[in-house]
């Protein structure tokens, strides 16, 4: 039987019991929906209420173009070595720990295509982080480190020329010519999208983005 939005909400409030924070991981491939599926489910969960979750994406620790111009890494941008990933894990660990103090974290500005620090603060009073990101079930790497640090991950998918389609878009929308931004999905994100995309079975949960929203 299909999972529904109402489903999500209901498995994603029991994460976090009893007082303590709990972290809910969204992956998937590239376009697949994950930003829209956690901004939804935040939205939701929050309510008119006093806001008890927080969403914070993986995408605040890309590399700075400077940092990645001197690595050489620049025309592959968004694959997994062009991340601060210990950064990441280090930031997922203290959002568990620390309690007392409004943590900030790093935010990405599309327009810029750069990461921005500081701009996404959590409360102390946040139980629920809803964090999403490309590579949250990788093994390799700096990567491993992040999985041990979320309560759940679930798996977004959309069938490949729905992915691929909206993913082009967003590059459109973002500043790239129709077949600067084709290029790039075909050679940069879908060869990411293929390494997320072996990850799959490794999620507690599989979200078919197309259902639920």
């Amino acid at each position: 039987m299909p999972v529904t939005f109402d489903d999500l909400l209901a498995r994603a409030r029991g994460l976090a019991t009893g007082g303590r924070r709990a972290v809910l991981g969204i992956t998937g491939s590239p376009g697949a929906g994950k930003t829209t599926l956690a901004e939804r489910l935040v939205r939701e969960l929050n309510g008119t209420a006093r806001p008890w979750v927080a969403h914070v994406p993986m995408d605040g620790f890309h590399l700075a173009d400077a940092e990645l111009d001197r690595l050489g890494r620049r025309d592959r941008k968004g694959a997994p070595d062009t991340f601060d990933a210990a950064g990441y894990a280090a930031l997922l660990r203290r959002l568990h720990e620390d309690r007392r103090d409004v943590v900030y974290a790093p935010g990405f500005e599309r327009v810029l295509e750069q990461p921005i620090a500081g701009v996404v603060p959590v409360p102390p009073d946040a139980r629920l982080i809803v964090t999403e990101g490309n590579y949250l079930l990788l093994g390799s790497g700096a990567w491993a480190r992040v999985r041990p640090e979320l309560d759940e991950v679930w798996f977004c998918e959309l069938p490949e020329p729905e992915r691929i389609r909206r993913l082009v878009a967003r590059h459109e929308e973002f500043g790239k010519g129709h077949e600067e931004a084709v290029a790039w999905v075909m050679r940069t994100d879908q060869r990411n999208a293929e390494l997320v995309a072996a990850t799959r079975d490794l999620a507690d949960l599989v979200v078919e983005a197309d259902q639920v929203y």
